[in-house]
């Protein structure tokens, strides 16, 4: 698979063309705005907004963002995602652990990377096929906005405690 190219098979679930949440649309755009067009994140992009984090990835200056799907949410159970949601510093603390500082190419990814939480997140892999901290599958990666590098995942990255 090409490294500049997007990869992974929920890509094919983007809208097309310049529609929101296109790959094209998102390139343009900064990661947040890119995130909120995107039919697969609007999850995620609630927990952004309610965690005040808007504002420090549209203006952030080069990011990687593993970002899970709405699917990826749904497998926290509703008592422990309610009880995320309600403590902005947890909630904050959840999120910065999916931010990478500077953008990450595909084949700079298979490694260990400190996230904006503080502590850093392992990629194992090559090619089109990486797994995060041993359990969440990149399924679209590599997807340019303005100011970042997306990697779509299946699931949410606990931080350790």
């Amino acid at each position: 698979m090409p490294a500049d190219g997007e990869f992974g098979p929920a890509c094919a679930a983007l809208p097309q063309g310049s529609s929101p949440g296109s790959l094209q649309t998102m390139a343009g755009q900064p990661v947040a705005d890119a995130a909120a067009g995107n039919p697969l994140l609007s999850t995620l992009v609630t927990a952004v907004k309610q965690g005040g984090l808007v504002d420090t990835l549209n203006n952030a200056d080069g990011v990687t963002v593993f970002a899970p799907t709405n699917e990826a949410f749904a497998k926290i159970p509703k008592a422990q995602l309610d009880q995320v949601l309600a403590d902005k510093e947890q909630l904050r603390k959840l999120l910065t652990y999916h931010v990478v500082a500077g953008r990450t190419a595909p084949d700079q990814l298979d490694g260990s990377h400190k996230t904006l939480e503080g502590q850093d997140l392992t990629v194992t892999g090559s090619g089109a096929d990486f797994t995060v901290n041993d359990t969440a599958k990149v399924v679209c990666g590599n997807v340019q906005t303005r100011n970042g590098t997306v990697y779509v995942i299946d699931s949410v990255l606990m931080p350790p405690s």
